[in-house]
């Protein structure tokens, strides 16, 4: 997974900010997270959700709303009517420079808040929600105790998930304003419904109202064992993973690339667009290649380097595994430890070459079994018998041609 900051304005000037998070390939499609009431986008449950998305092949957009995390605006002149305006705004920003979102995704208020926006975002064909209000007045208990304050000062500080928040009266005046069942019953896109029956922020009747008020294609999944900010990392990874299967029913069939053949005496390797994942296809056996995310790689295979070494440890290994067999030694096993890295060659005081940087190999032997300390030179001596490391070692030519057209 690759992650990307990014920033977008919304309609009434703010610059909102995001982070939009893509496969190591082509994304098969692009979805909209909107998080849950004066949460923000690093929340860990949308960080889980959205690798579970990610490995499937679905890029996720998720950002902060006016006023909150490291977005623009102030939080007090927002309501449920600009959470809508600013999912809309980020839809248009993944349109201009993407792909327009076809799955929309939302964590408790913000999947009260997709659902509202959904009509008006004609690219979208699946929705889903987890643990979400049925009606956005659910959200007015929380400012019970303050209800005089905003009535006689319009304003009042409350304290949500333990921090002080100013919020005015116009925002509990909004949320009477929508007609969230007539919205989900015209949505015209597949609906998937995620609750957790023990969720005590949420109670599941609010499911049960979501799910009775939309038209097929609607499907349920009990998040049986997660809370409401679906804490543990397995719950949310569940989450993710149900929504992927879920949404790749109404996504177009991913083109998939020719399969890679190679002869039983070559190896093939093909690398696409994005990233530096390589397949890698070795006779009948597949590998993936990748570099780390420091060099802008996603670190999903080992590196072209790594692999080298692991041919060095592996030859090691069975040419020592092959001469205990020959001479009959008591060797239960072999494990062999290889670094590779760069040195100037000045450092190097029994390397031929003197200028610039050599690559260097350090390798390590683990002998497991009843061997004399003479056996054990012996198998010291033995590894650099090893056929790649005498090739690493010898003259070697590579001869490249372009294949033909």
């Amino acid at each position: 997974m690759q992650n990307q900051r990014v920033e977008f304005l919304n309609e009434d000037g703010h610059t909102l900010s995001g982070i939009l998070d893509t496969p190591s390939t082509e994304p098969r499609a692009y979805a909209l997270f909107a998080h849950c009431f004066t949460c923000s986008k690093n929340l860990k449950a949308a960080t889980h959700i959205t690798r579970s998305l990610t490995e499937a092949g679905i890029a996720v957009l998720r950002f902060d709303f006016t006023g909150l995390g490291q977005s623009e605006g102030e939080f007090a002149d927002t309501n449920f009517s600009s959470n809508v305006r600013d999912l809309i705004s980020a839809c248009r920003f993944l349109d201009e420079h993407h792909e327009a979102p076809k799955i929309l995704l939302g964590h408790s208020l913000g999947g009260t808040a997709i659902l509202q926006a959904a009509p008006e975002i004609p690219s979208a064909v699946a929705v889903a929600t987890i643990g979400s209000p049925a009606d956005p007045t659910h959200v007015a208990h929380m400012f019970s105790d303050h209800e005089e304050t905003l009535a006689e000062k319009g304003q009042a500080e409350v304290r949500l998930g333990g921090r002080p928040f100013r919020v005015k009266q116009q925002f509990l005046e909004d949320l009477q304003r929508h007609d969230l069942p007539s919205s989900i019953g015209s949505l015209r896109k597949a609906l998937l419904v995620m609750h957790a029956p023990l969720d005590d922020i949420v109670e599941i009747d609010n499911a049960s109202a979501l799910f009775a008020a939309a038209k097929h294609p609607k499907s349920f999944v009990s998040l049986d064992k997660a809370d409401h900010l679906l804490s543990r990392e397995s719950e949310a990874r569940y989450a993710g993973q149900v929504l992927a299967a879920w949404a790749g029913h109404f996504l177009p069939e991913a083109e998939a690339p020719p399969a890679l053949v190679a002869a039983a005496d070559e190896v093939v390797a093909r690398t696409f667009v994005d990233g530096f994942r390589t397949e890698v296809q070795s006779g009948n056996h597949a590998l993936v290649a990748d570099e780390p995310g420091s060099v802008g790689g996603s670190d999903l295979g080992p590196s072209p380097y790594d692999l080298l070494s692991a041919a060095l440890a592996s030859c090691t290994t069975m040419t020592l595994r092959m001469y205990a067999n020959f001479k009959k030694i008591g060797l239960r096993s072999a494990t062999v430890r290889v670094r590779h890295g760069k040195v100037h060659a000045e450092d190097c005081v029994d390397c031929e070459t003197k200028d610039g940087k050599i690559d260097e190999f350090q390798r390590v032997l683990e002998l497991d079994g009843d061997l004399t300390d003479e056996q054990r030179q012996r198998m010291l001596e033995i590894a650099d018998r090893c056929p790649v490391h005498r090739t690493l070692h010898s003259e070697a030519k590579v001869r490249t041609a372009l294949a033909d057209s």
